[in-house]
């Protein structure tokens, strides 16, 4: 049984991406409202890691207009069903030319589940080998590059890395003693 009752839902705008949809909602109470979400694929996380050394991606981010690093990740609109595994090892190569000979799964995380449906699979990738990256048109101002798993620590510490899927999968991984 469900704490709040969807009485109607309209999709309010929509591309490629995502599908943003109001639904007027009634509470347990009977009180009545809306509720906006947006509905996203599932994406992945991947921290990549070999010889002490973690692969970063930095891209420019619009929304916030500035550039960021970050763990490689995304999701696959094309095919918003892809399996987890399929997908971290996909995104891992197209945005840092690695393919992981080693897969371990973190875990599932929700990013915002305020207004988001979207769940995040992590993964840690490890015995790495270079093949060469695959960017997407959307990522054509993307670099890569490796940090020691000290500078890694430091720069989420001086707030140079923001991102809460980097920080999250990052954690998860130590707390799973993978780091």
């Amino acid at each position: 049984m469900s704490d709040i009752k969807c009485l109607e839902s309209k999709v309010v705008y929509q591309n490629k991406w995502m599908t943003v949809r109001e639904d007027a909602i009634e509470r347990a109470s009977g009180a009545r409202g809306i509720y906006g979400v947006v509905d996203k694929p599932d994406c992945v996380a991947i921290i990549a890691v070999s010889n002490g050394m973690i692969h970063l991606v930095e891209q420019y981010r619009y929304t916030i207009q500035q550039r960021c690093w970050e763990i490689p990740q995304g999701s696959w609109e094309s095919t918003p069903d892809a399996d987890p595994v399929e997908l971290a090892k996909g995104e891992l190569r197209e945005e840092t030319g690695l393919i992981a000979g080693e897969m371990t799964y973190l875990g599932p995380q929700f990013i915002a589940y305020g207004f988001l449906n979207q769940t995040c699979h992590m993964f840690f990738a490890t015995d790495l080998s270079h093949v060469g990256n695959q960017l997407d048109n959307e990522e054509e101002d993307l670099i890569t590059h490796s940090f020691s798993l000290e500078s890694f620590e430091s720069m989420i510490l001086n707030g140079e890395i923001k991102d809460t899927l980097t920080i999250s999968a990052y954690g998860m991984a130590k707390l799973k003693g993978l780091l």
